[in-house]
């Protein structure tokens, strides 16, 4: 933990939705896809800490070297906004995990910041 504060932007950019797209695009169909990243641009960001969205979608914490993790981590440490996660819930009854459609590496960047720092997430149903 650290006195330094994560500075986060207010929305997602278009490069976030874009990448968003494309990895749904692998897990379901295209009229999904739309649908859920329609439902993402309308949703009010909520906060969750950054431990529980990796316990949630059952993904290992990506080591410290991971490119895109220590991109993230000097992001932070020079003060520049991180964009919020977007998300796509899981179902508990049918073992179906959280879904990071955008975002792993910066929660990842966040745990190893602070593991119960707040994270902005854009969070919609399947």
């Amino acid at each position: 933990m650290t006195d330094k504060k994560v500075v986060w932007s207010k929305r997602l950019q278009a490069q976030d939705y874009a990448g968003a797209s494309r990895y749904l695009d692998l897990l379901c169909a295209p009229s999904a896809v739309k649908r859920i990243v329609a439902a993402s641009r309308r949703a009010k960001p909520q906060m969750f800490a950054a431990k529980d969205l990796l316990r949630a979608s059952a993904l290992p914490l990506l080591s410290k070297d991971d490119v895109h993790v220590d991109s993230d981590l000097k992001r932070i440490r020079k003060g520049k906004p991180l964009a919020p996660v977007l998300l796509v819930r899981g179902d508990a009854a049918s073992a179906v995990p959280l879904t990071i459609a955008d975002g792993y590496h910066r929660i990842c960047a966040i745990c190893y910041f602070d593991e119960s720092e707040p994270v902005p997430c854009i969070l919609v149903d399947f």
